[in-house]
């Protein structure tokens, strides 16, 4: 199997008015979002309009019941009615959205139709609900089974009244949250760090960005210690940081407008102080912070966003060996800051410590770091939100109406400075975290803090969401991919990038 996916997505075509019966009978499944206060004349735009009402009729409407049944045509449509109430959220929509596409597991489906009989004003935040839902339905994870039957692929959406859908912003999201599955989802004997740097150089150039990997030799000229020490324990050398830069079309200037960094440890054993079986099984997963900056970044490349962007992707493992770092030594990062290390299984912040100090040294006005950093995020969220945290005050509000305008929703936590006291080290500049877990998603923030440069504005995303057993809003699998709706949210609608201006 390919370490790259196919992330073609199916054609979408629009209808107006009503389905008629030759559309209606080439259709294997009709999914319709309704208003928990439906009567039965919603449904006379629908084919076979009395069988909806029939399926409507069954039980009270209750606001995220699905509920299915089959059209009398030839093809045996599955027809699929999900009801929402009228001040339904974001997530709300994306949510039934995914509970509707799960009554089509048993099917193999080829074409599909959307429909929203709700009122104009909401009719098409539920359609693009639904087609998230239908992207992200009709992908497939990797598998390696030694037989399997060959998946239909999905090849026609039909959106009923969709002109106002945003089908470009919506395939972009989609493609990047499929990637960010793909890659997250991949075994670690699969996804090392030398095959994570070849498919993310076959993407670079699939994608026109330039590329630099910076080795462990380039690394050590940098003074990019911190990084190093997380990368000593490996059986070979294969550790490095990827830069790209995207540059839209006739904008020639070098520096970057942003900088997205993700963390890519592609396996974590926890180091010298080694997690245990249950902590340990998934964490080829660790790597998906780095997933989601580079989906994100491919997405605003196909969106032709009017923004210069680097991305700074992290890659290494976390081994066990007799090179790898201790407890108490003391590293000095690509800024000079001294780190007083003491858990090795706090390894996301070293890595991560010299990728932001490096990104900093080209001055965006704007940091976007994803990583998947501290069980205390999803102690304090579980897996729903994930963690913001900014050196901007006035991002904070822009960070949280974006999750919850995307549906992938966030919390911002405080990031004041009396948290340093806690980090406080008596041989170095830093302790690397505190010896124990109270808060340690903010007093990681607070340390990594240390190597962003005062005048670069700084948002840290700490993703608590990118597994959850059963899946999350519209995507039905373990692996959620969440964080590139967010970030295209924030940073092409909630205008993040017009925050402050750097300091000079």
């Amino acid at each position: 199997m390919p370490l790259l996916p196919s992330l073609d997505v199916p054609r979408i075509t629009r209808a107006r008015g009503k389905f008629n019966v030759r559309t209606a009978e080439r259709l294997d499944a009709l999914f319709v979002v309704a208003p928990d206060s439906a009567q039965s004349r919603h449904f006379a735009a629908l084919p076979e309009p009395q069988r909806w009402r029939e399926l409507h009729s069954r039980d009270k409407a209750r606001p995220g019941a699905v509920r299915s049944t089959t059209l009398a045509n030839p093809r045996q449509t599955l027809a699929v009615l999900g009801y929402l109430r009228a001040d339904a959220t974001p997530f709300e929509r994306l949510a039934l959205a995914g509970r509707m596409l799960k009554e089509a597991a048993a099917r193999a489906v080829d074409t599909v139709a959307l429909a929203s009989l709700t009122d104009r004003a909401s009719n098409t935040a539920s359609l693009e609900a639904l087609l998230a839902a239908t992207f992200a339905h009709a992908f497939a994870l990797p598998a390696f089974r030694s037989t399997r039957e060959p998946r239909r692929p999905l090849r026609e959406i039909v959106l009923l009244d969709g002109d106002d859908v945003d089908v470009r912003h919506a395939t972009a999201a989609a493609r990047g949250n499929n990637l960010t599955r793909w890659l997250t989802a991949l075994p670690p004997n699969k996804l090392d760090a030398k095959s994570y740097r070849r498919l993310i150089a076959d993407l670079a150039r699939e994608h026109g960005f330039s590329m630099r990997w910076l080795d462990e030799s380039a690394l050590r000229r940098l003074g990019a210690n911190a990084f190093l020490a997380v990368a000593a324990a490996n059986d070979e050398s294969g550790a490095g940081i990827a830069h790209l830069r995207y540059r839209p079309p006739r904008r020639k200037s070098r520096a970057p407008d942003l900088a997205l960094v993700g963390k890519g440890i592609v396996f974590d054993t926890g180091g010298i102080n080694l997690k245990p079986q249950k902590a340990m099984f998934d964490m080829h997963i660790d790597m998906s912070g780095s997933a989601v900056a580079l989906s994100t970044l491919i997405a605003l490349a196909e969106l032709r966003a009017p923004v210069a962007v680097d991305a700074w992707l992290a890659i290494t493992e976390n081994r066990i060996g007799p090179h790898g770092y201790k407890p108490q030594d003391v590293i000095r990062a690509a800024n000079g800051v001294t780190i007083q290390v003491v858990h090795t299984d706090a390894e996301g912040r070293m890595a991560l410590a010299d990728t932001l100090a490096l990104a900093g040294r080209t001055q965006p006005r704007l940091i976007l770091d994803f990583a998947t950093l501290t069980g205390a995020s999803v102690y304090s969220l579980t897996e729903r939100m994930s963690s913001v945290f900014t050196n901007r005050p006035a991002l904070a509000d822009k960070l949280v109406a974006a999750g919850r305008a995307s549906g992938e929703r966030v919390w911002s936590f405080p990031f004041d400075a009396d948290f340093d006291s806690d980090l406080e080290s008596k041989v170095a500049d830093v302790l690397q975290c505190a010896m124990d877990g109270k808060g340690d998603h903010i007093l990681a923030a607070r340390f990594l803090s240390r190597f962003v440069p005062g005048n670069v504005a700084w948002a840290h995303v700490d993703l608590s969401s990118v597994s959850r057993s059963g899946g999350l809003g519209h995507v039905n699998t373990d692996i959620t991919g969440f964080g590139v709706r967010f970030a295209l949210e924030a940073l092409l609608r909630q205008g993040l990038l017009e925050g402050p201006e750097p300091r000079r």
